[in-house]
């Protein structure tokens, strides 16, 4: 089996105009700033986002729910999850998926102009009332590109925070949290996809690297570094009575889960590629860390990655046969949905005489569609 592995997320190869000036890092004379907070689930995304809020940034409401997973709050605008889920549908890509060719997937979906309107449509709105704005999805990473390009489309700049916490640490919490949907190899190999590619997709723009536990142990010293280095004003201007609140809201008891390798049942080589990929990111959150070196390093470590999952679908690959006919359903489900949206919105944006043309071909297509499925 070929070695599937992205040089780079398909969004960061296009080359429409929007995306060139999103890419481009420096100043910015925007007063508009969109701030996203990326990195693998459990790794302490949630807290950086409610710190950013506290000191003054806008999360858009409505936001997903508090519950026991996440006491303090989530962080998340129920809208952009909504969103980030539904492109994910249509691409049959989970949230912490482990195939580099996954990145293929989610890139092409946004290159869509459909995709890419309703976002800057939403963005335009919120900026109605805030002109900062703290975006925090475990799903955004696969998106990153779609988000630059709606952000310079509402005149906005944009800046990542990369959440980064053990990786051990990070599928206990998921263990613990979540249950046993997935296995300890499972959720392994997702963290280092998502990880190894979220700081691919970074790179060359303006970001910066959070270590879960600095964050813990010292909010102060780690939030105004970053905000030195994203030229966040709320934090630079944050007063007393802000820091603490934000005092209140960090509780250094948080990192309740402290797994190591020794708690995880994976193969030697997946830990292997995983700590390497730690030690790694480790390097970017140290101050001058972001070197040509460390991005060779990470480079590698992506085709080292990329290899060994070819491997195991090659070792798999009477399992990945059986699925196939599955697979193909869905595969085929998810792209009638994805030509039912683009009619629908062809239709909106249609003249009155041409509504009629319109419906005549979206019922045709439905008969159509449905004949092939039953092999009419």
């Amino acid at each position: 089996m070929l070695e599937q592995v992205p040089a780079e997320p398909e969004s960061e190869k296009l080359t429409d105009e929007d995306l060139a000036m999103s890419s481009t890092p420096g100043p910015t004379d925007t007063q508009r700033k969109v701030v996203l907070v990326a990195g693998s689930g459990r790794s302490g995304t949630s807290l950086m986002a409610g710190i950013l809020k506290q000191m003054g940034m806008t999360v858009p409401e409505p936001e997903v729910v508090a519950d026991a997973t996440n006491p303090k709050g989530f962080g998340e605008p129920r809208w952009v999850v909504d969103f980030h889920e539904t492109l994910l549908k249509r691409t049959i890509v989970q949230t912490a998926d482990a195939r580099p060719s996954a990145w293929f997937d989610t890139g092409r979906a946004g290159t869509r102009e459909l995709n890419r309107s309703e976002l800057t449509a939403w963005l335009e709105q919120e900026f109605t009332t805030a002109d900062s704005l703290v975006i925090k999805d475990p799903r955004i990473s696969w998106f990153l590109g779609l988000w630059r390009v709606a952000a310079v489309r509402s005149g906005a700049s944009t800046s990542t925070i990369t959440m980064l916490r053990p990786p051990a640490e990070v599928v206990g919490s998921k263990n613990a949290y979540y249950g046993g949907r997935q296995g300890d190899i499972s959720r392994l190999a997702g963290w280092v996809n998502v990880m190894l590619c979220t700081e691919r997709a970074t790179r060359g723009s303006s970001r910066a690297f959070v270590r879960y536990h600095d964050l813990l142990d010292d909010w102060t010293k780690t939030v105004v570094r970053v905000g030195e280095e994203l030229d966040l004003r709320e934090v630079a201007d944050a007063g007393t009575g802000k820091m603490q609140e934000v005092h209140g809201f960090v509780d250094p008891q948080m990192r309740r889960v402290r797994a190591t390798w020794d708690d995880l049942s994976v193969p030697d080589n997946l830990r292997d590629v995983a700590q390497a990929t730690w030690d790694q990111l480790n390097l970017l959150a140290e101050p001058g860390g972001d070197t040509a070196d460390v991005h060779a390093a990470l480079d590698e470590l992506r085709h080292r990655y990329g290899a060994l999952y070819a491997d195991a679908e090659a070792f798999a690959n009477s399992s990945v046969t059986a699925a196939g006919p599955a697979f193909l359903r869905a595969t085929r489900q998810a792209r009638a949905a994805q030509a039912e949206a683009d009619a629908a919105a062809a239709y909106e944006a249609a003249s009155p005489m041409r509504k009629g043309y319109l419906r005549t071909r979206r019922v045709g297509g439905r008969v159509k569609r449905r004949l092939q499925n039953r092999g009419e």
